[in-house]
Formats: structure tokens, C-alpha cells, sequence
């Protein structure tokens, strides 16, 4: 969870950190600016989880200043300090959705206990929605748009999961070839410009459905449309999304724009995805520069190393020694049968089940979704023992 504090008073800002540091799940804050305190705003590549805001330190503004949050992050939960405790002020203040209003000055275990109230309920509703994964790569060929295509296949076949698939590639994607033949009718651009009629059924209805569990939303063949996608629409996009499907998984290509952080932002997980040189440990390091600004926390990103050989000088290890964070998944280097499942369209699962691959992406699988018993007698059993279907996995 990120929260960004609103106040002029540094010791009341410095109290909330600390106490947003110790509450349990922490939760991190994210970094401002002068000219966001005078705004009253946040920089657009930021989407908070909580916003606090110390009405005493804008008199007169303060419900002025909820309702532009309140438009601007939907989704943010919003926490009013005030010594002002007026009838009207608490129903305006309702109105607005503010989740807690605590009067000022404050003690320490108000702030703890209102905290905390916030804490629970969030985490209690992301366990009832479905979940978000976000690939992002490290530099130009790292093979993550392969990646992502095939575990959100493999999520949808083994896990039996209903899946989304996500091109935010918007001037160069290919997702859909990778698990596809099929044509793309509807674009991902023209689905986020109709957000405001969007529902679950319309959802369903413009994706590419590639399997009973799998559908795919791809980017425009028109480039200017990669233009007409708004973060805010993107946003609403995909809180619609998680609760339609268990997994939205998305491929962002290698950019930082204010879309693909809003994708970054609502992710339950984000994979960087690299190979084993030198410029993708440099490009990772910057990355992480990124990330530590944004306010994530360190669990929610978890490594990936592509093509790996245990023999390369630049091993596991300086990635996780110049990155520190381990190193979560290895992706083996079997060109021959990544370049025949990306020339034939076929998801590698389909295509060679018994490749060190298609174990890798079971074993992926398995940290993903409570499969009840372990994966050397659930997933990986039914995949290498088993007579296996010409199109989908029996469970």
C-alpha cells in the first residue's frame, strides 16, 4: 500500500511516517516535492493507495482540495486530519468518501488505529479481487513480451485461472502472435476510450479469446492510437479488469510513461525481465531507481533472468548483489524452442511440453495459484506423466 501525505506541518508529516512505517503491512510513502505541497496535487506518475491530508495546513481549501483528489484517484482511500469538527465539515467530507476523519491535534493512537482500520479493509479487498502482473524489460530483446504471453497461457490451461492478457506495447506490439492466429478486432485504446460504458460483459465481449480461459486485448495497428490512451481511463480499465478475472497480465514493453505507470502502480506483482550482460544490469539498476521513487515495496518485485546459463561470468549472484533483491525466477536458454514457438504462434506449453521451459512456467505457475499439494505431485505430475490432450491440459 502507498500513501502520500498532504500537510505543511513537518512534524505531523514526520509522525505519520513513522507510524505508517511500523503499522503492519508497512506502508510506504511516497516522496514529494515543493510544488506538489503547494498544489495540493500529486506528480502524474503517482497513484496512491491512501491520501492524507491535513485540512489545518490549507484553511478554507481543504474540501476543495478532496474533491480534485477524490476525481483524480477513484480508487485512492482518503484520510481528513482537521481540529475543524463542524456538522458540515464531517458530511462534506462524507460525501466526498473520506474513509476516516481525525481530529487535530492528534494522538498517536488515533492516527495508529485509524491506520490500521485502512490497512485491514484494503488488504481484505485485494484478496477478493483478482490479481495484476506487470512484465516490464530491462532492455530492447529480453524476450519478456515471450514470457508473459506463455505464462498467462499456462495460468489459464493448468491453473484453470480466467486470464486477461495485456498489450501495453501500443506502437510495436505482437502479443497476441505469440499464443495466436487469430485476427484482433477491438484494440486496447478503443476499449479505454469507451471506460465510462464499460462493464464485465463488454469486457469479454472486445477481447480476443484465444482459449475458454484466456482473452487477449492487443494494441492498435494504428500508431497514433497508442496516443488516445488516457492514464485515468486506463486506471478505471483496469479495476474493472480485476474484478472480471482472476489475472490480468500485462507486457509494458520497456517504457515509462504515465500509463504504464498506472499499470505499474495497480500491479500485485512486477517482473523486470533480464539477460545476462552488462548494459541490462545498468538499464536494471535505473529501473530500480524508478521503482524505489514510486514508493514500491521490495516484495512486490520480483526478478526475472532470461535466457540463463550458470556458466556466464555475470551470474545470479552480481544481479542480486548490484540489484538487492533475489533473483525469483531463471528462465533457461533453449533458443531452438522459443524461436519455433514464436515463428508457429503456439504457446511453448502447447508446442514442446517436455522442454525445460515448459517446467519452468509449471513451477511459475505453482507460486501463483494454491494448487493444494506440491508441484512434483500436482502440475508438473499431470504435465510429464500424463497422456495429454491435442489442445488443453486436464487437470
Amino acid at each position: 500500500m502507498k500513501a502520500f501525505i498532504l500537510s505543511t506541518d513537518k512534524d505531523l508529516m514526520a509522525s505519520m511516517q513513522r507510524i505508517c512505517e511500523a503499522n503492519k503491512p508497512s506502508v510506504a510513502i511516497i516522496p514529494s516535492v515543493p510544488s506538489m505541497q503547494a498544489e495540493g496535487g500529486l506528480n502524474a506518475l503517482n497513484s496512491p493507495d491512501l491520501i492524507l491530508l491535513d485540512a489545518n495546513s490549507y484553511a478554507g481549501k481543504a474540501i476543495g482540495m478532496l474533491e480534485n483528489l477524490a476525481q483524480r484517484y477513484p480508487k485512492a482511500v482518503l484520510m481528513l486530519l482537521s481540529s475543524d469538527r463542524s456538522p458540515e465539515t464531517l458530511i462534506a467530507a462524507m460525501r466526498l468518501g473520506v474513509r476516516e476523519v481525525v481530529p487535530l491535534p492528534a494522538a498517536q493512537g488515533d492516527l495508529e488505529a485509524a491506520l490500521s482500520r485502512i490497512t485491514e479493509k484494503f488488504d481484505r479487498t485485494e484478496k477478493d479481487e483478482g490479481k495484476i502482473i506487470a512484465f516490464i524489460s530491462c532492455k530492447g530483446g529480453s524476450g519478456t513480451t515471450f514470457i508473459a504471453a506463455n505464462l498467462a497461457y499456462a495460468l489459464s490451461t493448468l491453473g484453470r485461472k480466467r486470464v486477461l492478457l495485456i498489450d501495453l506495447n501500443q506502437q510495436f506490439g505482437d502479443v497476441a502472435l505469440y499464443v495466436s492466429d487469430l485476427k484482433t478486432s477491438v484494440a486496447l485504446s478503443e476499449v479505454c476510450s469507451s471506460v465510462e460504458r464499460l462493464d464485465g460483459n463488454l469486457l469479454e465481449t472486445s477481447a480476443l479469446h484465444v482459449t475458454p480461459n484466456l482473452s487477449i486485448l492487443a494494441a492498435s495497428d494504428q500508431i497514433e492510437s497508442s496516443a488516445e490512451i488516457r492514464p485515468d481511463q486506463f486506471g478505471i480499465f483496469l479495476q474493472i479488469a480485476r474484478q472480471h478475472y482472476d489475472f490480468t497480465v500485462m507486457d509494458l514493453g520497456r517504457q515509462i510513461n504515465p500509463v504504464n505507470v498506472r499499470a505499474l502502480d495497480a500491479s500485485d506483482r512486477v517482473y523486470p525481465v533480464f539477460q545476462q550482460s552488462l548494459p541490462y544490469l545498468r538499464n536494471g539498476r535505473r529501473l530500480f531507481d524508478i521503482f524505489s521513487a514510486l514508493g514500491y515495496r521490495r516484495e512486490k518485485i520480483q526478478i526475472v533472468l532470461n535466457r540463463y546459463d550458470s556458466s556466464f561470468s555475470l551470474d545470479a549472484a552480481e544481479f542480486e548483489r548490484v540489484l538487492g533483491q533475489p533473483v525469483v525466477h531463471r528462465i533457461p536458454n533453449s533458443h531452438e524452442i522459443v524461436n519455433e514457438s514464436i515463428n508457429q504462434g503456439l504457446p511453448v506449453l502447447k508446442m514442446a511440453r517436455s522442454s525445460v521451459i515448459s517446467k519452468c512456467l509449471v513451477e511459475w505457475v505453482n507460486t501463483l495459484v494454491d494448487v493444494g499439494t506440491p508441484a512434483t505431485t500436482s502440475l508438473i505430475r499431470r504435465i510429464f506423466v500424463r497422456n495429454f490432450a491435442s489442445n488443453e491440459f486436464s487437470k
